[in-house]
């Protein structure tokens, strides 16, 4: 066997620069979930098992370490409703609103149960409570009792008993079924359960004294498991390294989730001030928009149903409503004119002067408005922003500035589906409100625009509840009421000479594009979609079920361009997958383009990754002897390696050479990887 002896030098050297990188390896998920307000505690060996914000963290007594549960590290799913120790069998019963069950031992081993979930049947499913008793575990939910042996790790009996039981106990060798809207009822646990008969009426329903241990709650109040405040990331930002986020909440209708803006620094989080309505003395609830002074990166802005709202290093500074606006904002026109609890700002965005552009949703006499960076407000109102009850777009949002300058508004709503661009040089405005494929078959469907977003390629797309569109460069000085969107046609390669429309049918609610020009699309029900720069190829179809995503409901993405991390915000909380696309470079040095993990070790296998590349560039990796061993094209700045060779082994140990060089050739530059098997 040749040996390869790597010089102690690079090699200590590379070890420094290593550490500097971060761990997460292309094609993993990281989960970002809230435990922050505790429901429920429960005792188990030397740890406490703490049930908050429908998420788990155990905390050890011994060592008074924290760990923190989630779907990525072994959890089956997400927004779990009871926990429940069960003593003899030694593990904790995770019961989710889903109906998916785990057992959870005290060295964090998950066994995951799914019977129960996988069980068709037209009674209602819902776990109301639960009880352990020796071994076993019995759930109360909407039909009757279902028997679950913990030590055996699977169902025992179900007592279909023809009513909600509300939860059940056992005492005197009887089991009790208590129903706020049938009674109590109770049979012999040596008795046939499973017949009907057996259990009798036993009078009125008693009230169960379901309160955590005050101790234990206590202790839980104390522990700081990190993480945001709330699962709800309704709109997000990624804007000077973090993600700055707002749970949203108003639309189609009232959510009514908290008002508060949580920014993500690296795995820290910083949760704005958010006890505003105290100072305001009005209603703080449902943000929809966030974005930051490109001059001042303390200074943030928010905007939701109840106005737009300035912090400063994350305290709040000031309101601006009808009050103090110059007319530009106002309250809606189905309310009084006085109300601000409906000065509805949908989306704000800031150019890149430092003026902020803010859009004012269901006023009669205003829409969009310019707050310049000296403070004054400069109203543009128009009415092509206009709904045909002559009042402001009702959901005019996704505030979107394209390389060209022009303002995109998007009106996520049935009332009036469109999409306006507005052009703040020459006030110039046109709106777009027909959406037809090739065939001329309506694809928005009786909705609304989701959502809009510029490719690098100049095109600008619209997210229909019917699929994706888009509109060409060339066709923006056209007639409106003429232009075709394209729903691109994804050929089918199958020798048919047919194709099939992008993504038909689906109910797009957010898209990103990554510095390969890739469309992330997230969707209502269906995931995410990643698709190839060309558009016809479907890279990723991200699903809970075969993933690390922690719903499918998806609400909001944004993308970290430097590391190609992409965020997702679901209905569920928020995770991210670590893609092998960032943004490209300008120009390639030995700053900017590196290798890592660097050096590969023993126990690694999995994907090393270039960055720091230029768009398409071309990438050859050699031997020191020159000796190609692999080769391609960089996704935006990022290109991966799997460690293997153009025979797919292993490569030997030594030193390898990354030669990259620009898509056309004129520039390039080299970097080092060590690999040590």
């Amino acid at each position: 066997m040749r040996k390869y002896f790597i010089p102690t030098l690079l090699l200590c050297c590379l070890l420094a620069f290593t550490n500097s990188l971060r761990a997460q390896e292309v094609g993993t998920w990281k989960a970002y979930m809230s435990y922050h307000e505790p429901t429920w505690v429960e005792k188990g060996g030397d740890r406490i098992y703490v049930l908050a914000s429908n998420d788990l963290y155990a905390y050890n007594e011994k060592d008074q370490s924290i760990h923190t549960f989630d779907k990525i590290n072994g959890l089956t799913d997400t927004g779990i409703s009871h926990i429940g120790w069960n003593n003899s069998a030694a593990r904790l019963v995770v019961i989710y609103e889903s109906g998916y069950i785990d057992l959870v031992d005290g060295k964090d081993n998950v066994v995951s149960i799914s019977d129960y979930y996988n069980h068709s049947m037209t009674a209602d499913k819902t776990i109301n409570s639960i009880y352990n008793y020796g071994k076993l575990c019995y759930l109360a939910t909407g039909f009757g009792i279902v028997c679950l042996n913990v030590a055996q790790e699977e169902i025992a009996n179900t007592y279909n008993l023809g009513f909600s039981v509300d939860y059940c106990h056992i005492d005197g060798g009887y089991i009790y079924a208590e129903s706020k809207r049938n009674g109590k009822y109770r049979a012999l646990l040596t008795d046939n359960l499973l017949d009907k008969g057996n259990w009798k009426r036993m009078g009125s329903y008693t009230a169960r004294n379901a309160n955590p241990d005050p101790e234990l709650m206590e202790k839980a109040k104390t522990l700081s498991p990190g993480g945001p405040k709330y699962n709800h990331f309704g709109f997000m930002r990624f804007a000077n390294g973090k993600l700055y986020t707002v749970g949203g909440g108003y639309g189609l209708a009232e959510l009514r989730r908290p008002a508060t803006l949580q920014v993500l620094d690296g795995d820290e989080w910083q949760v704005y001030e958010d006890d505003i309505a105290a100072k305001t003395n009005h209603q703080y609830i449902d943000l929809m928009c966030v974005d930051v002074d490109p001059n001042n990166p303390s200074r943030v802005f928010a905007g939701g149903r109840t106005g737009l709202y300035e912090f400063n290093n994350g305290n709040f500074v000031q309101e601006y409503n009808i009050d103090n606006t110059n007319g530009c904002l106002q309250a809606a026109g189905t309310v009084a004119a006085d109300n601000k609890d409906y000065v509805i700002v949908s989306g704000l965005k800031f150019d890149t002067s430092g003026d902020l552009w803010v859009f004012n949703g269901i006023s009669k006499g205003s829409s969009l408005s310019q707050f310049t960076k000296d403070g004054k407000w400069v109203s543009h109102h128009n009415k092509a922003f206009m709904d045909d009850d002559n009042t402001s777009l009702n959901n005019g949002g996704c505030l979107t500035f394209d390389t060209s300058g022009n303002l995109w508004v998007a009106n996520n709503h049935y009332n009036t589906p469109a999409l306006v661009v507005f052009q703040p040089s020459t006030q110039g405005i046109n709106r777009y409100t027909r959406f037809v494929n090739e065939d001329n078959a309506e694809v928005n469907g009786g909705g609304g625009v989701r959502c809009t977003a510029e490719d690098k390629d100049g095109n600008i797309w619209a997210g229909l509840n019917g699929g994706p569109v888009y509109l060409r460069p060339s066709d923006l000085s056209t007639d409106p009421n003429s232009v075709l969107f394209q729903q691109y046609k994804v050929p089918r390669n199958d020798g048919s000479n047919l194709a099939d429309y992008l993504l038909t049918n689906i109910d797009i609610t957010c898209m990103a594009v990554d510095g390969g020009n890739r469309k992330w699309f997230g969707t209502g029900g269906n995931g995410v979609y990643l698709i190839s720069a060309d558009l016809n190829t479907q890279v990723h179809h991200f699903l809970s079920s075969n993933s690390g995503l922690v719903s499918d409901n998806i609400e909001s993405l944004a993308i970290n361009p430097t590391t190609g991390e992409v965020y997702i915000g679901t209905d569920k909380g928020l995770c991210s997958y670590l893609s092998d696309a960032s943004e490209p470079v300008q120009t390639m040095d030995k700053e900017t383009t590196y290798a890592y993990p660097n050096p590969v070790r023993p126990d690694y296998r999995g994907i090393i990754t270039i960055t720091g590349l230029s768009y398409n560039a071309d990438v050859k990796i050699v031997t020191s002897s020159g000796t190609l061993v692999a080769e391609g094209t960089s996704q935006g700045g990022m290109f991966t390696w799997d460690g293997n060779n153009l025979n797919g082994k292993r490569v030997a140990s030594g030193i390898y050479m990354v030669e990259a060089a620009t898509e056309d050739g004129s520039s390039g530059v080299v970097c080092k990887i060590a690999v040590i098997n």
